[in-house]
């Protein structure tokens, strides 16, 4: 019998959100997957919905069109869309921003927005790893939060609206996170509408509290002295710290940073393999970004742990003190590093480079 929905029910409903790669046994099924999620929520609206992706790029047939769909007819219904899409992507994939646009969608860009989010009247909201892609519905293994908590939605509300804006308004009043309920945390500090948003110091303390285990998931990882520090930190107190990384780290650059890693840090490489039908740019690759403490505390966001992402673009997440999600974070972390497709990483060895396109990598 598989264990429940990772769900925390009440006024802070808590829903652990997948996306797995097809022809894979990645799929957990006690957790919903993104493309069953997000056209639910969307046909929820009634008076808004406010969007932050970092790109938007669909195919004919995929996952993603009911998706666009539901957005297309909540705007024909009179909900206000407004959505946020990074400035350059947006040059790069600007087809589906144009048919939203073109069916009452309101568009606008803004320069390093590498988040994942939207919110659905004011009172639900989804962050995670996923990209508007489908790729990320298909492909790619991704993990995201549905979330009702007021304290969590404003935040992020305050943080959209900042964006929108083009600046940075104090909110009237500071946040008050209620002990067992998600805690908004972003980046980049001087962009956000109040410094206790800030996720770097959050993630410093999280690695802080850990007790016997840390175990973190990521696309990429390069070096964030802060972050490093406090892993290290653990490791020299006994803690087991566990790093499980996508085989996009074996570039030049990421891989030299690495080989630097302090050896009593465990570092896996996580690959998938190629579809069955052909290569498909930018895909078939771990793509979630979450950390587990000790099966009790964790993190689910959107920032892979390199400088840029806590310095200069966008990103959201969120904290978790308790319930079920961290319990479930913790071995979604165990399923992946025990699988065939992890496997110990060599600092000794010469690894070749993955194909990913031959256009600019992703991020």
């Amino acid at each position: 019998m598989p264990p429940p929905p990772a769900s925390l029910a009440g006024t802070a409903a808590l829903e652990l959100v997948e996306s797995e790669p097809i022809e894979t046994p990645l799929d957990r099924p006690d957790l919903r997957d993104a493309w069953e999620v997000w056209p639910q929520m969307i046909a929820a609206a009634r008076e808004r919905i406010d969007a932050a992706e970092f790109y938007a790029s669909s195919e004919p047939g995929s996952r993603l069109e009911p998706i666009i769909e539901e957005l297309q007819a909540a705007a024909a219904r009179g909900v206000q869309v407004r959505w946020l899409a990074d400035a350059h992507f947006a040059s790069v994939y600007p087809e589906v921003l144009e048919r939203l646009s073109s069916r009452g969608v309101q568009v606008r860009k803004m320069e390093s927005l590498h988040a994942k989010y939207f919110v659905v009247d004011g009172r639900e909201a989804f962050v995670g790893s996923q990209n508007f892609d489908w790729r990320s519905l298909t492909h790619i293994q991704e993990l995201g939060l549905r979330f009702r908590s007021a304290e969590a939605v404003r935040a992020l509300l305050d943080i959209f609206q900042t964006d929108w804006a083009g600046k940075v308004s104090p909110p009237s009043r500071g946040y008050t996170f209620a002990s067992g309920e998600p805690r908004l945390v972003a980046s980049p500090r001087d962009s956000l509408p109040a410094a206790q948003l800030w996720d770097l110091p959050a993630l410093v303390q999280l690695i802080d509290s850990a007790r016997s285990s840390v175990q973190v998931q990521l696309l990429t990882y390069g070096e964030v002295p802060e972050l490093e520090q406090a892993l290290i930190r653990a490791t020299s107190r006994g803690v087991q710290v566990q790093l499980l990384l996508s085989d996009w780290e074996l570039r030049p650059k990421t891989l030299a940073r690495l080989r630097g890693l302090d050896r009593r840090v465990e570092v896996r490489i996580f690959t998938i393999p190629q579809w069955s039908r052909g290569f498909i740019p930018f895909a078939r690759v771990a793509h979630a970004k979450y950390c587990a403490v000790d099966a009790v505390r964790g993190w689910v966001g959107t920032s892979n742990w390199e400088p840029d992402y806590f310095y200069r673009s966008r990103n959201v997440g969120l904290l978790l003190e308790g319930g079920p999600i961290p319990a479930r974070l913790d071995a979604f972390f165990r399923e992946n590093w025990s699988s065939p497709y992890a496997a110990p990483f060599d600092p000794a060895r010469e690894y070749t480079p993955p194909r990913i396109s031959a256009a600019a990598p992703a991020r």
